[in-house]
């Protein structure tokens, strides 16, 4: 059950992804950040590309795994419309690997919204919530 939304934020927007795991919500947050910059329902799984980061804590994993979808993005182009991850609890934090699918951007096809500068920490929160999913969110650079 991977499901985003965007929030208002008083300079930019914010992403927000709910899931059943905390996989499913880092999946819903990529999502979420694609959804910022075009249409990801229209988004053909053409390519795949494999992501792996580790860091010491979740915060720094999330910022790391976007970077690397966005770091994609900005070098071959390529938008993404399904991410699948794997997160394990390592002796000295975590690790996540992650196949993400997409294509290169068509301008036509894809309706490009925001272009997206960066990753931020900002306003950045994993949390478990009282009812057992997951939420993962952040605030992108655009």
């Amino acid at each position: 059950m991977r499901k985003w939304e965007h929030y208002e934020h008083t300079a930019d927007i914010g992403v927000r992804g709910y899931g059943s795991t905390l996989e499913e919500a880092f999946e819903a947050v990529a999502l979420g950040l694609f959804d910022v910059m075009v249409d990801v329902r229209k988004v053909e799984p053409r390519e795949c590309r494999e992501v792996e980061v580790e860091e010491e804590d979740l915060e720094a994993l999330l910022y790391s795994f976007l970077e690397e979808l966005l770091v994609l993005h900005d070098m071959e182009g390529l938008v993404f419309g399904d991410v699948r991850v794997r997160i394990e609890k390592t002796e000295n934090g975590y690790r996540l690997k992650a196949k993400a699918c997409g294509e290169v951007l068509d301008y036509e096809k894809h309706e490009p919204k925001e272009e997206v500068k960066a990753i931020t920490y900002h306003d950045m929160k994993i949390e478990k919530l009282p009812d057992g999913r997951w939420m993962a969110q952040f605030v992108p650079d655009l």
